[in-house]
């Protein structure tokens, strides 16, 4: 599958790590921060409960809050947004439950953090009974569309993205940590779980594409979030989970693979049979150079930790962005989950940094 265009990560106000289509001149290393809902309600008492997923005007005024927020303690920079115009009401609603939510189970919402899946786990009867949830008779999925249809009214058009995760990601909240040894015990009722997940997946990104494109032409792409990975080896991700990766990309213009801050490299080969990968990111200890040589015409970016940012030295910091440019360069870095207390400086450091080196390789 052609690369149309790339995709870089984004960071919606108080939403967690996404994608969108690139656009103009990037940087060499193009650091893109993000903070999480306790940093906001820290600086502006935003209450991210069940009402800020449901009511999409209460979160366009937080998003405006938030926006100015930035701008005031960010100047000079684009943390946070799109472009200079948009109001994104739509990035981070649900936070990453969304298909489990269509699926029955219920989210546990919190005021201070992203919302989770209820630990509500399906059984092994009812996912050899399941089928893909009929979206048009879906209440959780009619409700999600009732919002999209304000945001239109609101803002002409409907800027921003959900997070529909990975197929993987997606069982773990349907079938919990079962789902690893029904891989072993229960292969073909797994595959179907899997199957229907994903069907699930491509028919809600499609619904949202076919809205969005009602208004201005967009790029039709899928991000696979693969955080969970790394608790399976690579021999269970090529016969388990890769065929429905490549399914998935079959069905949008170009995809983009997230691995958290995990070592890729041992999907790496694997990853590679995913045609029309946009975007693909993972951890500094993975094999950068191999990444690179693989996914040249790919957008790339590290996931460098909250953890990283508030507690290396400077110097520390220098040295790893160095060694990214060098090895894996032209790229992204992801800062993202950035918590209160993490001091400002520490994060207009961090920009520097990347920018000072990005002037070295152009």
């Amino acid at each position: 599958m052609e690369i149309k265009q790339q995709l870089i990560s984004y960071i919606a106000p108080s939403a967690p790590a996404t994608r969108r289509p690139a656009s103009g001149s990037l940087p060499f290393l193009r650091p893109e921060i993000g903070f999480t809902p306790k940093w906001y309600r820290k600086a502006l008492g935003i209450d991210f409960g069940e009402k800020w997923h449901t009511d999409p005007g209460y979160r366009y005024q937080t998003r405006i809050k938030m926006y100015q927020e930035l701008k005031e303690r960010f100047p000079d920079t684009s943390i946070g947004r799109i472009d200079d115009n948009s109001i994104d009401i739509l990035t981070g609603t649900y936070g990453a439950s969304a298909i489990a939510a269509i699926y029955g189970i219920p989210i546990r919402y919190d005021k201070e953090q992203w919302p989770a899946s209820e630990h509500q786990y399906l059984s092994e009867n009812e996912i050899e009974n399941l089928a893909p949830p009929d979206l048009d008779q879906n209440t959780f999925f009619h409700e999600f569309i009732e919002q999209i249809f304000w945001i239109t009214q609101q803002e002409g058009k409907i800027k921003g993205f959900m997070n529909w995760q990975g197929v993987l990601n997606n069982a773990q909240r349907l079938r919990g940590q079962d789902i690893f040894m029904d891989m072993f015990t229960a292969p073909e009722r797994t595959k179907h779980l899997f199957d229907c997940i994903s069907t699930t997946m491509i028919q809600a990104a499609k619904r949202l594409h076919q809205e969005q494109k009602r208004y201005e032409d967009i790029l039709s792409f899928f991000t696979v979030s693969n955080c969970l990975v790394n608790m399976v080896d690579p021999e269970l991700y090529e016969e388990f989970l890769l065929p429905f990766d490549q399914r998935i990309s079959a069905s949008f213009e170009v995809i983009g693979i997230h691995n958290c801050a995990w070592s890729a490299t041992p999907y790496l080969d694997h990853y590679k049979k995913v045609p029309g990968i946009a975007y693909i990111d993972m951890g500094i200890d993975s094999d950068l150079v191999k990444a690179r040589t693989l996914f040249l015409e790919s957008r790339r970016a590290i996931m460098y930790t909250p953890i990283d940012v508030a507690g290396k030295t400077i110097s520390k910091i220098w040295q790893d962005m160095e060694l990214i440019a060098q090895n894996f360069g032209p790229c992204d870095i992801v800062a993202a989950d950035i918590e209160a207390g993490t001091p400002d400086s520490k994060v207009h450091d961090f920009i520097k940094i990347c920018d000072q080196i990005s002037g070295k390789f152009l």
